[in-house]
């Protein structure tokens, strides 16, 4: 029941309230004096650790508590309870991209590696870094050029952590310092290069240099990073000068263009020029050859020839001869007739002469070129009598049709 309820009194008919007072005839008496519950704390405290009694109220005291031992009993409550509150609050946790720099009294202890650690509360220090994300850092400036150009450079870096304590104690402020390194870097490779290769051709070149020195300047200093990228964002003269300087870049860039279309068109060309030297070469090599084969074949023949000349050289001569009229008659449409030598009736085969004129038409231009002249034969036999009219003429005559 709750001690205010009608019916819950004590033995001798008065109520209980929580601070040991009873209501007289009903009525509230006010707020319990403090003194006297203090008093009633260390009583009961004092009983239950063998403590006595101090005489109840300390009346004629100074008005205040009086704790003697169950005072020190009290304490040692306090101090237990403060150890473990300094216990309890020495847990922590570190991050798995984290590690954790331990200070004992500002001075460096060792290194935490991720999960739940316990550090004496007041006596250690821990700081966790990240050493696993990548950060990043730009750097903008007007820098003036090997052949005195003034240039708008601007650059990303990209880093992370290596060393948590080197990062934290070896400078002032790691990332600041990085930052003034890496405009000095930039500002020491660009005052070494010229403007023509910082706009167009040499970033490459010039991202890798960077890159390179900022690595020697971190190293030099210790401070705990390392360099992941460096990233070359942009190169760009001063807007005052800038509508010339595209003006430049068009006109290099025109220039490049029309080189590569004329080295397309000499690959174009040379190969088929190649082609056709090797071409007209080889047909000369083979013409010579053919032309040799045959001289020389000729001369072979003319040396067979020989002991048959020496032998009967009038036969000899005269075979030769008509070998030589039947291959050049064979070649023309000339028909040469001698229409007094002798009476009888001549025939001409104008079909195979239509018809050796129409195949000289269809030759090609260097045979038909020698068979369309028109050639004036005349025969003329050595020691062989020939027939005249009567105005003295050879009887043989030029036929044509």
């Amino acid at each position: 029941m709750a001690w205010n309820e009608p019916g819950n009194n004590n033995n001798n008919g008065g109520d209980k309230d929580p601070w040991g007072n009873k209501n007289r005839g009903g009525r509230d008496q006010g707020p319990p004096d403090l003194d006297e519950v203090f008093n009633k704390l260390s009583q009961k405290l004092s009983g239950k650790f063998g403590g006595g009694n101090n005489g109840g109220n300390n009346k004629g005291g100074s008005g205040l508590p009086s704790f003697g031992n169950g005072g020190a009993v009290g304490l040692g409550l306090i101090a237990v309870v403060a150890i473990a509150i300094w216990v309890f609050s020495g847990f922590y946790t570190i991050g798995e991209s984290d590690r954790g720099v331990v200070l004992r009294f500002g001075q460096y202890d060792r290194m935490v590696d991720p999960g739940l650690n316990w550090k004496p509360t007041f006596i250690d220090q821990v700081t966790p870094v990240n050493i696993q994300s990548i950060r990043s850092l730009n750097s903008k400036g007007l820098m003036l050029t090997k052949d005195e150009n003034v240039v708008t450079v601007e650059m990303g870096v990209q880093y992370r952590v290596a060393d948590a304590h080197k990062y934290l104690y070896t400078v002032t402020n790691a990332d600041d310092s990085l930052r003034q390194a890496t405009d000095s870097a930039l500002r020491a490779v660009i005052g070494d290069a010229k403007m023509d290769d910082i706009l167009t051709s040499g970033r490459q070149e010039i991202r890798q240099r960077t890159q390179e020195t900022l690595n020697r300047i971190i190293d030099k200093y210790d401070m705990g990073l390392i360099v992941v990228d460096v990233n070359f964002q942009s190169a760009r003269p001063p807007e005052q000068v800038k509508a010339s300087f595209d003006d430049a870049i068009a006109a290099r860039e025109d220039e490049e263009r029309f080189i590569r279309e004329a080295e397309a068109y000499s690959n174009d060309i040379l190969p088929k020029a190649t082609g056709r030297a090797e071409r007209l070469k080889k047909e000369a090599q083979g013409y010579t050859e053919r032309k040799v084969n045959e001289a020389i074949g000729q001369i072979a023949q003319f040396e067979k020839l020989l002991p048959e000349y020496n032998k009967a050289p009038e036969v000899t001569r005269t075979r030769l001869y008509l070998d030589t009229m039947e291959r050049v008659y064979s070649n023309t449409s000339k028909v040469l007739i001698d229409s007094e030598s002798n009476g009888n009736l001549l025939y001409l085969p104008l079909d195979k002469i239509t018809g050796n004129q129409q195949g000289a038409t269809n030759v090609s231009p260097k045979t038909s070129t020698s068979s369309s002249k028109d050639y004036t034969i005349e025969l003329e036999k050595k020691n062989q009598p020939t027939t005249t009219n009567s105005t003295g003429r050879n009887s043989t005559r030029e036929g044509r049709y």
